[in-house]
């Protein structure tokens, strides 16, 4: 059951975020601007949910995404506005603390 809840948000339990990172990954915040500035990975891009479908052509499809938010319930839906766009490699990276924890505990170093 929590796997199947996993995959209605989007979470893919396969993704490895520090390879996805290594091979060059952009990392899609997903929250307001205001949320973004009070912290954020460094590195990341900046795109509210509410405005992503109008700010399509920010992103190129050559490279993963992962995307974040404050818990990943937005970064679900971007994820599926993104490969509804034709996307091809867009994962959900839930939420951003979380997600800089994975990414850094393994000693990655973030741009």
């Amino acid at each position: 059951m929590i796997n199947t809840i996993k995959q209605l948000f989007g979470f893919s339990p396969k993704a490895n975020y520090v390879e996805l990172v290594k091979q060059g990954a952009v990392i899609l915040d997903v929250r307001s601007k205001g949320e973004y500035q009070s912290g954020h990975i460094k590195g990341s891009i900046n795109i509210s949910v509410d405005t992503l479908s109008n700010n399509i052509s920010k992103l190129k499809k050559d490279k993963p995404i992962i995307t974040c938010c404050a818990s990943g319930i937005r970064s679900a839906s971007a994820k599926s506005i993104l490969k509804s766009n034709g996307f091809p490699e867009v994962h959900n990276g839930g939420g951003w603390a979380s997600l800089q924890n994975k990414i850094e505990s393994h000693g990655t170093t973030l741009l």
